[in-house]
């Protein structure tokens, strides 16, 4: 292969390596700015308390006047002594609350679900009684899902006590729902927050059913928002940088981003009708999902200590004396299982993020699930989608290699020139292409089919990276999590050992760096494939097998002469 034929080839493969370090630096050592003091946002009818929440509530008609909402933050025991007497045997704080799928805990102060753990996801292989924690309550990991109601009269935000029946909530074996219900009461105005969970569901159903007692008409806005602390981690080459922040989705931008460092700039206000507001990482996501036929108000506040709001304001509803009326959202937490988020929303599948290669990666992921639903193992899944992408890419890999292979017959020629013309690149150039051009070699053949297959493996690296049905998916031997780098780094090591072996049944460049540069690569991907998900580097791994048995035969077919 020419210098000129393997340049673009080296290219590629450097960016490609390139990006991903960048990507890890840029979350590592990248300017953060400094958190501003966030202003009320005018004429979204919604201000903003010290904590993020909404503090002005609007309702059908005039627009009702500002609420003066407490600054304690969630967990404190501000207003504590105006809270309803709870049953005896209750908790003070909260109430536990077991599913099939949750382990959770809701606080009686603002109703707030602080924690909840995932049972069919594991921390790790190493811990499997220990479930992941998603939502968290306290710390540099705080995450936490509030909501609550804001009115001209009384209404119970997320700092308002509620009681309980009971400190515990079970799903019994043979129910397919459990309600647990939060009472809070004041000047005749009777809100029972409701807590709808269902059997083998990670969407809940946060619903404030009002009564309005008082002689007066009472009206008010639901919202729900989430309150999370800037991911702080230090990340090397170790861990693979995947987003954490939040997402808006509307009817013009069904995907968008609005991260840390956005909500750290300004903050946002925006109406949506038929949207949803979403904080996403790794594998896991929470989302508030307003009604899709109202035009929802959708913020976010930048707080101290590096932590922030983002959540969305219903429309406001109003209860006439002597009346109830209802009104609430729906919460989805759990895992980024596409079924499950497309069902809760539309668009919200999305918050699996494939990159802009999406429309690439989407089909690879129909076409892996269907396989692992037919094999039952992830790991062989893997193995023959690679095997179904080879045979794909079989005419362009032909003419590949075919071509790499007639310029490796040539490479006699090919030093022969180089001894002729020495340093003059120019005339020997010339004469290389003079020389292809009798042989009838396109010097390009053996890089275009090359670079044709890039996208998809890139798609493909984003598919195994965020799909979290691979999460601690077992395959084989030692390898018990392909989402993770394999422990003994056996996959990497045969991974560069293929890379040489194809190398050597390519045609060396003639310019002497570049040679040195090429024999370096294997060495270098295998250093960073050290990192990747095993996953992945058992996709590149069986590729490159396939290639050199590919290559190897077409090679020698050339050699012998048999094949033209």
């Amino acid at each position: 292969m020419s210098t000129d034929q393997m340049r673009p080839i080296l290219f590629i493969a450097l960016a490609f390596v390139g990006f991903l370090l960048w990507q890890a630096w840029q979350k590592d050592y990248g300017p953060r700015p400094e958190v501003p003091v966030s202003q009320p946002v005018a004429g979204s009818g919604v201000e903003r308390s010290e904590d993020g929440g909404p503090s002005v509530a609007t309702a059908p008609g005039p627009d009702v006047p500002t609420v003066p909402e407490p600054t304690a933050i969630a967990g404190s025991t501000a207003g504590a002594a105006d809270a309803p007497s709870t049953a005896a045997g209750v908790k003070a704080d909260g109430i536990d609350v077991i599913t099939d799928v949750y382990r959770a805990r809701i606080l009686l102060k603002g109703g707030t679900l602080a924690v909840v753990d995932l049972l069919d996801y594991p921390v790790s292989t190493e811990e499997p009684d220990r479930p992941f924690p998603l939502l968290v309550e306290s710390g540099s990991k705080l995450f936490v899902a509030q909501s609550g109601l804001v009115g001209k009269t009384s209404a119970p935000n997320h700092h308002a006590v509620y009681s309980a029946d009971k400190d515990t909530y079970r799903l019994e074996p043979g129910s397919d729902e459990l309600r647990v219900d939060l009472v809070w009461e004041d000047g005749g105005i009777e809100v029972t927050k409701s807590y709808t969970f269902r059997r083998g569901s990670y969407e809940i159903d946060v619903t404030h059913h009002v009564r309005n007692n008082s002689n007066e008409p009472w009206a008010g806005r639901v919202y729900g928002q989430f309150r999370r602390a800037a991911p702080n981690e230090s990340r090397g080459l170790g861990q693979i940088y995947t987003y954490t922040g939040g997402v808006i989705s509307s009817p013009e931008k069904p995907y968008e981003k609005y991260d840390f460092d956005d909500m750290a700039d300004q903050d946002l206000s925006q109406d949506i009708v038929g949207g949803w507001a979403a904080m996403i990482q790794h594998y896991f996501a929470g989302a508030w999902i307003p009604a899709k036929d109202v035009e929802a108000h959708y913020y976010s506040k930048a707080l101290t200590s590096s932590q922030y709001t983002f959540g969305v304001v219903e429309p406001g509803f109003s209860i006439a004396p002597g009346t109830s009326g209802s009104a609430g959202l729906k919460l989805f937490v759990g895992p980024k299982i596409q079924r499950l988020l497309e069902a809760a929303a539309p668009g919200l599948e999305r918050t699996v993020d494939y990159g802009w290669l999406f429309f690439i990666a989407q089909p690879l992921y129909i076409g892996l699930q269907w396989i692992q639903s037919v094999v039952g193992n992830w790991g062989w899944s893997i193995i023959f989608l690679t095997v179904l992408i080879k045979l794909a890419f079989f005419p362009l890999s032909n003419a590949s290699y075919k071509s790499m292979a007639r310029m490796r017959k040539l490479q006699p020629k090919i030093m022969s020139l180089k001894d002729r013309y020495g340093s003059d690149r120019q005339k020997l150039n010339q004469a290389m292409m003079e020389m292809y051009k009798k042989e009838k070699i396109n010097p390009l053949g053996g890089c275009l089919p090359i670079v044709v297959q890039i996208p998809v493996f890139i798609a493909l690296y984003w598919v195994l990276l965020e799909t979290v049905e691979l999460r601690q998916a077992d395959f084989m031997f030692w390898l018990d999590d392909l989402s993770t780098h394999d422990p003994f780094y056996v996959l990497p090591i045969l991974m560069g050992i293929s890379m040489f072996v194809q190398q050597r049944l390519s045609p060396a460049p003639p310019d002497p760096i570049q040679a040195k540069v090429m024999m370096a690569m294997p060495i270098v991907f295998t250093f960073f494939f050290l990192f990747f998900p095993s996953g992945l580097v058992l996709y590149w791994l069986c590729n490159n097998l396939l290639s050199i048995a590919q290559q190897w035969y077409i090679t020698r077919r050339i050699e012998a002469g048999t094949m033209k």
